[in-house]
């Protein structure tokens, strides 16, 4: 069973070959909400600091932004969003060095089994981790595709109470049900650019 350890803060890799934009631009237009990456003294502020659903999460954008990139605000086909509390009741295994983890395995009896959504197979794709800098904090869906079982791990752990969490939200892949390609599009929106904090080593 994959168990969080006591890891307070949490860093994404460096995310070679995604675009950094710090608005989701298409060939014809931006999303009407900036500062969805705050750096410098903007970090740990406004709408987007704290993730607690995709639904809650896509609040804060306007009607004509739904409708003119409704690829984002919805959820690919088979792909899937938990909130759980640890323990998760799930075995992950990591498909090789720095391809992801899957599901391996579900515990009887644990939260997972009883939740009755998560199968075996499942492939996990995107995460909340928390991240500190100074006295300031987020939590942020990140994705997840390319974590190694240790980084999942840490993710997990890093969404403590004291960083007022209480759960960690996960999303996943099943898949014969999702096209990976769409699921890596959708993820774009989620990856903090280059030179924000949760690229940055503290």
């Amino acid at each position: 069973t994959l168990l969080p350890q006591d890891v307070a803060s949490f860093t994404v890799g460096n995310g070679q070959g995604i675009s950094h934009s710090q608005r989701f631009d298409t060939s014809l237009n931006s999303l009407t909400v900036p500062g969805m990456w705050g750096s410098g003294l903007n970090f740990g502020k406004g709408d987007f600091r704290f993730y607690r659903s995709f639904d809650s999460f896509m609040k804060p954008f306007s009607e004509e932004d739904r409708q003119a990139f409704p690829e984002i605000f919805n959820l690919p086909k088979g792909v899937y969003e938990v909130s759980m509390t640890t323990p998760l009741g799930i075995v992950f295994e990591e498909i090789e060095a720095g391809k992801g983890v899957v599901v391996q395995d579900i515990v009887e009896g644990g939260l997972a089994e009883l939740q009755g959504k998560i199968q075996v197979g499942d492939v996990l794709v995107g995460i909340t981790a928390v991240k500190i800098v100074g006295a300031k904090w987020e939590r942020r869906l990140i994705p997840a595709r390319k974590f190694d079982f240790d980084t999942a791990v840490g993710a997990i752990g890093s969404n403590q109470p004291k960083w007022g969490c209480d759960d960690v939200v996960l999303m996943f892949e099943r898949p014969g049900e999702a096209d990976p390609k769409q699921t890596d599009k959708f993820f774009e929106f989620f990856e903090p650019p280059f030179d924000n904090p949760w690229k940055q080593q503290q």
